[in-house]
């Protein structure tokens, strides 16, 4: 028995979709997808005769595989090189509109079009089943009853989790983006950081300002976080310089707008800023070839 229509298609993106925002990268994603999509193979022709929702049992499915993987020691990232970032999407890949009647800040910042690095950083700091909770039910708004069967939890445990996993976000400074004021800091940041300009560059920075790097032991990047505006400002162009003639570019990523490393039309890293304030609170960039894949050739946004 084939897989039914109503999982071809349009339907398998989404289950990508639900599995990157659980697992933070698109290799990942894709890998729970097709476990899901085995685990459907495997099923007798009596059993799969038995499933009324094909729809829904690919994503309990999907979700119970991302669960599991959540819950394995090298899913916490114990042996990875340096610090651990997501993969940052470009344009509105696995875009999922906002709950109807959804208000609360956190539900719209996780929903809306795709998922940034930073808020992908905050789901890292919840337990498996709150991260699965809040996904399935805020972001996908699955209902109570199958959430509660994936994750084998009472329908009150499940509102509990997604509750504490919203407050995370809440207690993270995670806002719904504004793609005018990213872009205009952005603008502003790419300008300085081109010319070199250091003293432009700090006036853009929070005094508590972090930059991580992620280059997964293949690229080059900082093995520790860099703190401070002066470090900050100096790594940026420090990195510009020893890679000259790259440059920062301003791309579209979902509802914000990224920088973008690029040299020889090839884009090399991926920089997102995280505002707070009217200024730049924290600095992310991917370095690692493996989670860019999806910013050159073809799939380059443009």
């Amino acid at each position: 028995m084939s897989v039914p229509q109503s999982v071809a298609g349009v339907e398998r993106d989404r289950l990508v979709g639900l599995a990157y925002r659980l697992l933070g990268t698109v290799a990942d994603a894709e890998d729970a997808v097709q476990e899901a999509f085995v685990r459907w193979y495997r099923l007798d022709d009596r059993a799969r005769a038995d499933v009324a929702n094909p729809v829904g049992w690919f994503a309990k499915t999907t979700s119970r595989v991302c669960l599991d993987l959540l819950k394995s020691a090298s899913r916490r990232h114990d042996r990875y090189v340096g610090p651990w970032l997501p993969e940052p999407i470009p344009d509105d890949r696995f875009r999922v509109a906002a709950p109807p009647g959804a208000h609360d800040p956190a539900e719209h910042a996780v929903a809306a079009e795709s998922v940034s690095m930073a808020l992908l950083v905050v789901m890292e700091s919840m337990t498996p089943a709150e991260r699965v909770a809040f996904v399935l039910r805020d972001v996908f708004d699955y209902p109570v009853a199958d959430i509660a069967e994936v994750l084998d939890r009472s329908p009150g445990a499940v509102r509990q989790l997604a509750s504490s996993a919203r407050a995370r976000i809440g207690a993270s400074g995670a806002e719904p983006s504004t793609r005018g004021a990213s872009a205009r800091l952005a603008e502003a940041f790419r300008r300085a950081a081109n010319t070199g300009d250091v003293a432009a560059l700090l006036r853009l920075l929070a005094p508590g300002v972090t930059l991580r790097s992620d280059g997964g032991g293949v690229a080059r990047a900082a093995l520790n976080p860099v703190h401070g505006p002066d470090n900050v400002a100096r790594f940026v162009v420090g990195v510009l310089a020893r890679q000259a003639p790259a440059a920062l570019a301003l791309r579209a990523a979902g509802a914000d707008v990224v920088l973008t490393f690029e040299r020889g039309g090839t884009v090399t890293g991926v920089l997102e800023l995280v505002p707070e304030a009217g200024v730049v609170r924290d600095v992310l960039i991917q370095w690692n070839p493996h989670k860019l894949t999806l910013w050159h050739g073809d799939d380059a946004p443009t």
